[in-house]
């Protein structure tokens, strides 16, 4: 995403959301989009994750930091995704329909975030701005910028993200990491 997404341009990418959500979980075939149709902001290569929710509690999120195809399509797809591939829970069932919520972030690109020392890094880093990725050699994680609200100290942040990619919570202080950095325009239903 390197633009700002209108209301109309968000309403629409939500609309392709839940009807692939909806179709995947009926086990019906996707529609071909109409990328022609669509505004220029939705058919430019974008970056995105789907977010679903259920009662406030995170029901699946999937989705890409590098953008490789249209921003609608890359919608559709992990709305897919989060619905039926997300490792962290089962599959969503047609009883649970009409009781998820969508958000959808798109992702600006990443850049590189250079740091010299672990408090260089935590001076940084922007809290409820900055999405962060680490990586330490095949190893990678990332958290958008809305899990801030969960977990708002840039210590903790970096903690469990190095849990989440498998290291030990304190690898981050223990030796340089590969950083980056992105922002998201995130809407939802």
């Amino acid at each position: 995403m390197t633009r700002y997404l209108g209301p109309e341009e968000q309403k629409t990418l939500l609309e392709i959301a839940r009807d692939a959500l909806e179709k995947a979980v009926r086990d019906e075939p996707l529609p071909k989009l109409d990328l022609e149709a669509l505004p220029a902001a939705l058919k430019d290569h974008g970056a995105s994750f789907v977010t679903l929710t259920r009662e406030g509690r995170l029901r699946g999120c999937i989705g890409t930091l590098d953008a490789r195809q249209p921003l609608a399509v890359d919608v559709q797809e992990h709305a897919v995704a989060a619905a039926l591939q997300d490792y962290r829970f089962p599959n969503v069932s047609l009883q649970e329909l009409p009781e998820l919520k969508i958000a959808v972030s798109a992702l600006t690109p990443k850049t590189p975030l250079n740091y010299q020392s672990p408090d260089e890094l935590i001076k940084k880093l922007r809290p409820d701005i900055d999405g962060v990725v680490l990586q330490d050699g095949y190893r990678k994680a990332t958290f958008l910028p809305q899990v801030w609200e969960k977990v708002p100290q840039p210590e903790q942040f970096l903690s469990q993200l190095c849990l989440k990619m498998g290291a030990p919570a304190d690898l981050w202080k223990q030796k340089p990491l590969k950083i980056h950095i992105y922002q998201v325009q995130e809407f939802h239903e």
